[in-house]
């Protein structure tokens, strides 16, 4: 199967399945010295496993990684990073009932399409598990990013009809609630919605968004690698993402052009925007201000109610799925969101030391003097 590997110098492939053995990732590019150790990846994993909240799939794992490779006394060592995570609790005959037969809002009838083979247990590398990877990975870039001065931050900014009030935003309950919201007050009336919904038998969907602060100006490329492009593909890959926007999105539709451009002053000798439409992309490549990314994310397809379907031998037919599945995908996806907006940036700058000369005469000096 091809299409699990991401990234050009920070580069990272995925491997496992739903319920096979373990699932993880292989981290190459990574530079040496990188201070690292299983607590630093575990962080961010805890913000993914299932069985969390109350507001998740029971699925209990400890989505424990081990660090296997390109690691040693504490520090990266410039080779490949191995990181696994084994599967713990794996209820594969909850799936037996739909072997033969295309689940609504699943990967199965595509899957079959394209390989004539599939791994029904879970959904196999269609599963919203294969996250696992990314988040493992990215927790990694995260760790670069900062300590070069760049944050990322991504949370939950609806759930169906309950929006986040963002004029006060909370960085730290969006930490701390369920929903992921950076509004508590948000976040009681959406677990209140979801109690309903619940109820109903039935799955919502809702909008994630993300924040890049303290990039620098001058990231990314024109043309066909240009960082929003590049961004919007690895939000886009996050398997229940059907929209992404990046700054004001498909509202500048409806804006005109006086409306819509930042103006530029001087502030302390540097030119900087008054307004931030752009989200900190212009022409592909990053302006210096806070880059903002949103993604709309689609309601959980796995729903306790009768729907119709075929089977693989073509008789329409009912099914009613069974399992253990999330009212709501995207206070999980949060945390996947962040990571795959890292794992973009940090590569991104990566490729951008060789945009200029005097990038390589700074590291190497001048008259092919090397600095070590």
């Amino acid at each position: 199967m091809a299409g699990s590997t991401y990234g050009t110098v920070f580069r990272i492939t995925t491997w496992g399945e739903s319920h096979g053995k373990a699932l993880g990732v292989v981290v190459d590019g990574c530079p040496a010295g990188l201070e690292l150790e299983e607590r630093d990846i575990q962080l961010y994993l805890d913000r993914r496993k299932p069985g969390a909240t109350g507001i998740a799939t029971p699925r209990k794992e400890a989505d424990s990684v081990e660090i296997l490779s390109g690691v040693f006394e504490g520090r990266t060592t410039g080779t490949p990073i191995s990181l696994m995570i084994r599967n713990t609790s794996q209820i594969s005959g909850d799936y037996s009932e739909i072997a033969s037969c295309y689940r609504p809002g699943h990967a199965d009838y595509t899957f079959d399409r394209k390989y004539g083979f599939r791994d029904y247990r879970g959904g196999g590398r269609s599963s919203g598990r294969e996250t696992v990877g990314r988040v493992a990975a990215g927790a990694i870039a995260c760790k670069i990013l900062k300590k070069l001065g760049i944050t990322v931050c991504a949370y939950t900014r609806s759930i169906g009809p309950v929006e986040a009030d963002m004029s006060g935003f909370d960085r730290q309950a969006a930490l701390e609630t369920p929903t992921a919201m950076p509004d508590r007050q948000a976040d009681a009336a959406a677990v209140a919605y979801l109690e309903d919904v619940r109820h109903d038998t039935d799955s919502v969907g809702g909008c994630m968004e993300c924040l890049v602060e303290g990039l620098p100006g001058g990231i990314g490329d024109p043309v066909f690698e240009k960082l929003d492009a590049n961004l919007a593909k690895a939000v886009m890959s996050i398997g229940a993402v059907k929209a992404v926007e990046i700054g004001d999105g498909h509202e500048v539709s409806r804006h005109r052009g006086s409306e819509n451009n930042d103006s530029f002053q001087m502030r302390e000798g540097k030119a900087v925007k008054v307004s931030n439409h752009a989200g900190g992309i212009l022409g592909g490549i990053s302006d210096g201000d806070t880059i903002v990314v949103r993604a709309y994310v689609k309601p959980t397809p796995s729903i306790f109610r009768t729907q119709q379907t075929v089977s693989q031998s073509g008789e329409s037919m009912e099914i009613k799925i069974k399992g253990r599945h999330d009212p709501v995908i995207v206070p999980r996806a949060v945390v996947v969101m962040e990571c795959m907006t890292a794992l973009t940036v940090l590569d991104a700058m990566m490729l951008n030391l060789s945009a200029r000369m005097e990038n390589l005469t700074a590291f190497y000096g001048l008259g092919g003097k090397q600095v070590l």
